[in-house]
């Protein structure tokens, strides 16, 4: 109900009648004798109270997840559901090795792989729809606690044989501004870093090209079409290719975005999703050290 806004969208959700809904709530309410809904022409708002409950039902359910979980690990037995909400710039790396190998070495999990921009990953993660996802660029927020964090520029992508990729400084917005730019949608993490800084900058950045996919935006830039913003990671194929070339911004801002791995905030992970999170960990180039070019400046 809370997710859906109404009895009614709830019970059709469900698939069971609306008035057993509310025959049910009214009941709970009776019995703990406090209002846990709040009804107006709008549809429901839950209360405090109601909020306090919920959030208690979901410890619960996870906690004894949790322990359901560990015992069959005891029995060498390690099984279950991880659910995962990931970034389309992440999915190149996740299915380059870790997907396959943490499915060959686990073949008990069912990962449910859910693609979302950083709000909607955030949100997913808060409403307990996802046990972990991987973000670029997350604000700062308490409900979720980050598992691990490597630090991921976001830089300037532009085509191998374009003018710009013989520059040998950091690259600000003003020299950008005769080029055509592609850029994400506003839910996403690069996006919102690149509004940031334009703000700052007071730089109008016309974007002939808004896209919700990662894939789009990078052969917008492998076609000739235009330049974008990205991390190295999410076009290490296309550089390794020669199809692409990466240039630093001069912003600290964009040079110091991070990549995290998050869960809920008090909310005890299975065994099956602690085995994920430790495997993605390790496995994924995103996750295992910072970005290359960081390194190899470093060297």
């Amino acid at each position: 109900m809370i997710r859906r806004g109404s009895l009614r969208k709830a019970a059709t959700h469900l698939d069971i009648d609306v008035s057993a809904i509310s025959r049910q709530i009214r009941q709970l309410e009776e019995h703990l004798d406090t209002l846990l809904l709040e009804r107006h022409a709008g549809g429901i708002k839950v209360t405090e109270a109601g909020r306090l409950l919920v959030d208690h039902y979901h410890s619960q359910q996870a906690a004894e997840d949790a322990v359901i979980s560990r015992l069959s690990a005891l029995q060498g037995l390690v099984s279950g559901q991880v659910r995962i909400a990931v970034g389309e710039g992440f999915i190149a790396d996740l299915i380059s090795a870790p997907l396959q190998s943490f499915m060959n070495a686990y073949p008990g999990i069912e990962l449910d792989v859910v693609m979302a921009g950083v709000n909607e990953a955030m949100a997913l993660v808060k409403d307990r729809e996802v046990e972990l996802a991987l973000l670029y660029a997350p604000p700062i927020d308490p409900q979720l606690t980050c598992h691990i964090e490597t630090r991921q520029p976001l830089d300037l992508i532009v085509p191998a044989d374009h003018e710009l990729a013989h520059c040998r400084h950091p690259m600000r917005f003003q020299e950008l501004a005769k080029w055509p730019v592609g850029l994400m949608d506003n839910p996403f993490g690069m996006r919102q870093m690149v509004n940031a800084v334009a703000h700052q900058e007071r730089v109008f950045l016309h974007a002939r090209l808004h896209t919700n996919s990662v894939a789009v935006l990078k052969n917008f830039v492998r076609w000739g079409t235009g330049i974008t913003f990205m991390p190295e990671l999410t076009v290490a194929e296309e550089i390794r290719q020669g199809d692409i070339t990466v240039l630093p911004m001069a912003y600290s801002v964009l040079s110091d975005a991070r990549a995290q791995i998050v869960s809920l905030t008090g909310r005890e992970l299975t065994v099956a999703a602690n085995a994920c999170l430790d495997h993605l960990c390790r496995g994924m180039r995103f996750f295992n050290a910072d970005a290359p070019r960081l390194l190899d400046t470093e060297c």
